[in-house]
């Protein structure tokens, strides 16, 4: 898919970036599970983490195929960032989409600035595939909605200085799943425990707790019990970016084997010319390019209205695909793939969450199942 000259240079712009500033101090976030402020900050001065936001606001409001360009350009670099960002654009979405002007006015500009950092509060302990389940309440009491709950797998859960939060107006109704937007520094908001995950340990991953906080009415974003048709919306351009992000990390696993295979040597020769090893990178090149492609058409797909197949069929294939290219990387390097010495150990473990987060494999299969027609 061609693209244009102004999506070619910012792809120009975000892999000069990436090599610049991302790669440069990776390992070490990954080893502290330290967030790279100093990367986010140069996102901010580029004007990425302003995305998806008006021109009139400041941002650059880009459309989905660019956004998904940005997100595998910058995965290739370092999947917690990427990740972070597409947070905090999945914020100023639905804030953009759902807000009123006075919340535009007052939080989009200043997130386009980089602070605050956006969050998307959806999932709970016992709601996560199936978010009609969740129980964190926002009970109006007069002129506020005073709220109560627990979030888990809250993205930017730390970092964040304003969350999307979805709660029910009515505990016991599964219909009244609502909208809103709650500032962090909100007394009887705290942050709770902090994730110690497998892969993506840059990424601050927490709980967040509701213990009868306090929001004005008017920042409910949606119609009671309309909030989750507008997480799913906002969802389905997140999971384009969920299949871009996989696609930038099966490449840097795939460019990094393709390097160690033409210099490791065995036998006489370099590995690459040995059948088992030039095959494996074969089918590893053909998948990414496969999946790029894929994730590329839900993105045009997407421009034009919420194409929920077309993501949903990205996302599988991209994030699957994502996970064996790394495997299959880390096996190319042999015994120096399972260390930290190699980049790909960390791939391989960085991989594996684009199955699970914005929608599990099993999810996006369903969602596919459903929209098949004869």
């Amino acid at each position: 898919m061609t693209l244009t000259d102004e999506q070619e240079l910012i792809r120009n712009t975000v892999q000069e970036f990436v090599e610049n500033e991302v790669g440069t101090d990776v390992d070490e976030a990954d080893a502290n599970q330290a967030f790279p402020e100093d990367v986010w900050d140069g996102l901010a001065e580029l004007d990425l983490t302003g995305l998806t936001v008006p021109e009139e606001y400041g941002g650059l409001d880009v459309d989905t195929l660019t956004y998904s360009i940005v997100n595998e350009e910058l995965a290739y670099g370092h999947l917690a960032v990427a990740t972070a960002l597409s947070v905090h654009c999945l914020a100023t979405s639905c804030i953009r989409q759902f807000g009123s002007e006075a919340h535009r006015e007052e939080w989009l500009p200043e997130m386009v600035s980089g602070r605050p950092v956006g969050a998307f509060a959806l999932s709970e302990p016992h709601a996560g595939s199936n978010p009609a389940e969740l129980s964190t309440e926002a009970r109006l009491e007069g002129d506020e909605y005073v709220i109560n709950g627990e979030k888990q797998w809250i993205t930017n859960g730390e970092r964040a200085g304003v969350v999307i939060l979805f709660a029910k107006t009515d505990r016991d109704d599964p219909d009244s799943v609502t909208q809103f937007l709650v500032p962090k520094d909100v007394e009887g908001l705290e942050v709770g425990k902090k994730e110690d995950k497998l892969g993506l340990r840059a990424s601050d991953t927490t709980t967040l707790i509701f213990d009868d906080v306090r929001i004005p009415a008017e920042n409910r974003l949606t119609e009671v019990g309309k909030g989750l048709s507008a997480a799913f919306s906002i969802l389905t351009g997140g999971r384009v970016a969920i299949a871009s992000q996989a696609v930038g990390v099966a490449q840097a696993a795939l460019d990094d084997s393709i390097t160690y295979a033409h210099d490791r040597e065995q036998f006489g020769k370099p590995i690459v010319e040995h059948q088992a090893i030039g095959h494996k990178l074969a089918d590893m090149q053909t998948n990414v390019q496969a999946a790029r492609l894929l994730t590329r058409d839900a993105a045009r797909q997407n421009e034009g209205g919420v194409a929920p197949k077309a993501a949903a069929m990205a996302k599988y294939f991209a994030s699957e695909m994502a996970v064996d290219v790394a495997s299959e990387a880390v096996q190319i390097h042999g015994g120096y793939g399972y260390t930290k010495d190699f980049d790909v150990e960390r791939y391989y473990r960085d991989a594996k969450i684009t199955t699970i987060y914005e929608g599990t494999s099993e999810i996006q299969k369903k969602i596919i199942a459903r929209h098949l027609k004869r």
